[in-house]
């Protein structure tokens, strides 16, 4: 069962709560609502509830959001959750009886940390919540107005000594002051609203203004929407703390505003109109970014979609989103329906959250399947307040998860108690089906972030581009210290039934070569994290614009972009093309342009020009121009796996003389295929070298691979500073190409074959598969299925390319075409531009005039000498196929 698809991501549902937003921050103002006809079913100058009845409900529906209810709290299913809070109290409080000098809870220094003052107003709030838990067991934490007084006591003195002085606050991380102590803060005075109104009465009102002066990117001490740091998941966590201090004062002018400015945050990113200049958010194909430029949807998009649902869920029986009539309230729930379906649902396997969308998060310990344990909560939130279908889809999309998932899901995790009943009420619901929410053959194009998902059932393949327009990687505050060359065509190849943290996750990073990363050409050399070239975990230079929160830092050190404007490919049903012509990232080029200081250190990528063509059994990657205009070493890695020390790993092969191969090494002579196996997961890929059509000044055989099965240890600290120094010990398998220093540029060609057997490795040896690649340049790569009756290419060049040896189709200038000719004789084409700047793409198809049966708008189709020619308008669609069905 699914959802309506890809029409949910749609301006619609997301425009009508701009239309909320609109008269909201009029009344914030003070001024009159508009009464035009797109605000008028939602103006609240007659809103129908008074506001002191809109915050009880406000305060009640927080308070069941954390704590639980009478009724959830009594159900056997919440024990562990409750018994989980009742004891991280405990250990705070035995933490806070353990305090030395200069600590509010043992072993928490305060004073120059703020992640530490983060973390102790973190600590009173858990402290707080245990106190307003309801339940039918007794605590002697529960409504303990000793221990609630303490925790208002500790508020003051941390007030008083660490955060009250703006003078001296604000170090560190602007997220701590903007956002993490007010959420804590925020939370705890909502908890204790009460004993805080008898005991400090006067507390209150002092936090909320000095978390309004902290409030330093914004305006006014409050939210500014044109700050570049009031974004996303950023300003919906800034808004939520706005909404429950409103709430907890009384002030309904503040949670009005508050709430209109979130609702910014649902609109589909238009990134040729983008409001306030924000390119944050959800885009119409699904992609996720933050931070400007970085795939996110791993890590801020859960985020966000928490915040999200925990929205809908505290405005529950207010009128803040339209006049009591929860019209406001439905098109929310509608428009983060459209972000699980097309945002979340492609990313995660089998309960794993891929990699390519995580950002910094990948060198952390938690695994994939806690983050996606993040989703399935919200999920199952979402469940209760959507509707018929669509219900029903989501809670069976939650069954799918936990059934597919390798790791089993604790609902002790959950935020919420109400959430742990509810996700236990629909697992136990036998009329819904456990149903994905996207379909088992897909192929995903989220080039909006330049990422790529490609499903089959028994794989996924997940491929992180990057370009002008989307960072190379990420990197902050001591995490993921080597992400040089994650987002440089590194794939990750997910295989069924397996436990992905014995294969991915923080033990890939740690003892896979950050070089060598699955599908990376990179030189050969040794590069310095940035602490080890500055001795902090930023490049520190005020005078030149460098600072830890600068837009220069961002830029140039954490997240920055690259050079190249050709990433991204054309999608036809489940198959899939993509192309990349990988480039420096913009550091390297300010530098070499002598825009950046003398100790600056950036670094120059390798060259080559890429394709990845991803079918049903098999993903071919064609490679072009593979080199290093500076003469270095460079090494392409084909493929990396990680597996258990003790597992028995294999790798078997033939080379096209016939002969058998085995082992390590470079390989003895030309390779037909290779086999991967891994007896210990059960698992195996195949490695199938292809003749290409290289350019003439190129090596044209794709150079001799080269094996390595190594076992590596090494600390988790290595990849994150902040990791504990736990020691992790991997066979490690990677299969590359090694080019010399000084060495002519390469072409190659291999399909990976996931779950491959050596029956159907042999078949491809022995010629008679049915895939060939009719043309590998850097102009022009394309190969040919005859099973599937599809002729896939992807042009990087201006000029005319004939993608094929038959010249059946001719592309102009650089695009990405699929054609896929039918039984009846229908042919179906898709076209994309990669470039996302192209006005139009024009194909022709050689042969009998074809009319156009279907096409989607900006298609046009019409005969010309000894063909048809199809023009596609591509101006402004941000990388999206257009297709046509000609017969």
């Amino acid at each position: 069962m699914q959802l309506s698809r890809r029409t949910l991501l749609t301006m619609l549902p997301a425009s009508a709560l701009l239309a909320v937003a609109a008269p909201l921050r009029a009344q914030a103002a003070g001024r009159p609502a508009s009464t035009t006809a797109s605000t008028t079913a939602f103006a609240t100058a007659d809103r129908a509830a008074e506001p002191g009845a809109n915050h009880a409900a406000l305060l009640a529906n927080t308070l069941a959001i954390f704590a639980g209810t009478a009724e959830s709290n009594a159900r056997p299913e919440t024990a562990a959750k409750l018994a989980a809070l009742t004891a991280t109290a405990r250990t705070r409080l035995t933490a806070l009886d353990a305090a030395g000098p200069g600590e509010l809870f043992k072993g928490v220094a305060l004073g120059t940390s703020d992640a530490n003052l983060n973390t102790s107003y973190q600590y009173l709030y858990e402290i707080a919540l245990a106190t307003r838990t309801p339940g039918p067991d007794a605590s002697d934490l529960r409504d303990n107005v000793s221990v609630q007084r303490r925790v208002i006591d500790c508020l003051v003195l941390l007030h008083d000594t660490y955060y009250g002085d703006q003078s001296k606050g604000y170090y560190g991380n602007w997220f701590n002051w903007e956002i993490g102590i007010s959420a804590s803060v925020s939370k705890t005075l909502v908890l204790l609203k009460d004993q805080l109104a008898a005991y400090k009465p006067e507390l209150t009102a002092t936090y909320l203004a000095s978390m309004d002066a902290y409030l330093r990117n914004g305006k006014d001490g409050d939210v500014d929407l044109d700050s570049r740091f009031h974004t996303g998941a950023n300003l919906a966590d800034i808004t939520t703390n706005r909404i429950l201090q409103g709430a907890v004062t009384g002030d309904d002018a503040r949670v009005v505003k508050a709430v209109a400015d979130q609702l910014t945050v649902y609109a589909t990113v238009d990134p040729y109109n983008p409001r306030h200049g924000v390119t944050d958010g959800f885009y119409a194909d699904g992609s996720f970014i933050q931070h400007d430029s970085v795939a996110y949807t791993g890590s801020y998009g859960k985020v966000l979609l928490t915040r999200a649902v925990q929205t809908v869920k505290i405005l529950e029986g207010t009128d803040y989103l339209g006049n009591g009539t929860g019209t406001g309230s439905a098109d929310l729930v509608a428009v983060v329906q459209g972000w699980v379906a097309e945002g979340f649902a492609p990313l995660i396997f089998e309960g794993w959250m891929m990699e390519v969308v995580k950002g910094r998060g990948v060198s952390r310990t938690a695994t994939g399947y806690t983050d996606v344990a993040v989703v399935v909560e919200a999920v199952v939130d979402l469940s209760g307040h959507a509707s018929g279908a669509d219900a029903t889809a989501l809670a069976g999309y939650v069954k799918f998860v936990r059934q597919t998932s390798k790791a089993a899901l604790d609902p002790a995790v959950f935020v919420s108690p109400v959430s742990v009943a509810r996700y236990a009420d629909i697992l136990a619901d036998t009329s819904v089906p456990a149903v994905d929410l996207g379909d088992a053959q897909s192929h995903t194009a989220f080039n909006a972030m330049d990422k790529t998902v490609h499903r089959r059932p028994g794989y996924a393949f997940a491929l992180a581009r990057s370009s002008d327009r989307i960072s190379k990687y990420e990197y902050m505050s001591g995490e993921n210290l080597m992400p040089w060359f994650q987002g440089d065509g590194a794939h990750y190849l997910y295989l069924a039934g397996q436990d992905q943290t014995r294969s991915f996750g923080i033990d890939y990073y740690t003892t896979v070569s950050p070089y060598r990363l699955a599908g990376v050409t990179a030189p050969v050399e040794t590069r310095r994290t940035v602490p080890e070239l500055y001795g902090t975990a930023w490049y520190d230079n005020p005078a030149r614009g460098f600072t830890s929160s600068s837009e220069s830092q961002n830029t140039y050190v954490y997240f920055p972009r690259g050079t190249n404007t050709l990433s991204g490919g054309a999608r036809l049903g489940a198959y899939g093309a993509v192309g990349l012509v990988l480039g420096d990232d913009v550091a390297y080029a300010a530098k070499q342009a002598g825009e950046l200081p003398d100790d600056f250190v950036a670094y120059r990528n390798a060259t080559a020009t890429k394709s990845w063509f991803m079918l049903d059994d098999e993903i071919v990657v064609l490679a072009a121009g593979v080199g290093d205009a500076a003469g270095r070493a460079v090494a392409t890695t084909l493929d990396s796996r990680i597996a258990a020390a003790s597992d028995a790993v294999t790798v078997t092969g033939r080379l096209r003389d016939g002969a058998g191969w085995s082992g390590s090494g470079t390989a003895p002579g030309p390779v037909a295929w290779l086999r991967y196996a891994d007896a210990g997961q059960g698992v195996s890929v195949g490695y199938v070298f292809l003749d290409g059509d290289g350019d003439g000044d190129e090596d044209r055989d794709g150079g001799l691979p080269t094996v390595a099965l190594d076992t590596v240890a090494r600390s988790r600290r290595v990849v994150r500073t902040s990791n504990p120094d736990t020691p992790v010990t991997k066979r490690v398998f990677s299969l590359s190409v090694e080019q010399p220093a000084g060495a002519r540029r390469l072409s190659m060609a291999h399909a990976l074959v996931p779950n491959a057997t050596e029956r159907q490795l042999k078949a491809y040896g022995a010629g008679r598969g049915q895939l060939s690649v009719v043309a590998n340049t850097t102009r022009v790569q394309a190969v040919e299925h005859r099973g599937l009756s599809l002729l896939a290419a992807n042009t990087f060049t201006p000029g005319t390319h004939r993608a094929d040896a038959g010249h059946r189709l001719s592309i102009d200038g650089a695009a990405s075409v699929i054609l896929r000719t039918a039984r009846d004789g229908t042919v179906s084409v898709a076209v994309s531009d990669p470039t996302m700047g192209r006005k139009a793409v024009s194909v022709t198809v050689r042969g009998r005039w074809l009319r156009a049966v279907s096409s989607d708008d900006g298609v046009r189709v019409r005969k010309v000498p000894g063909g048809t020619r199809i023009d596609v308008d591509t101006h402004q669609v941000h990388g999206r196929s257009l297709t046509a069905r000609l017969r």
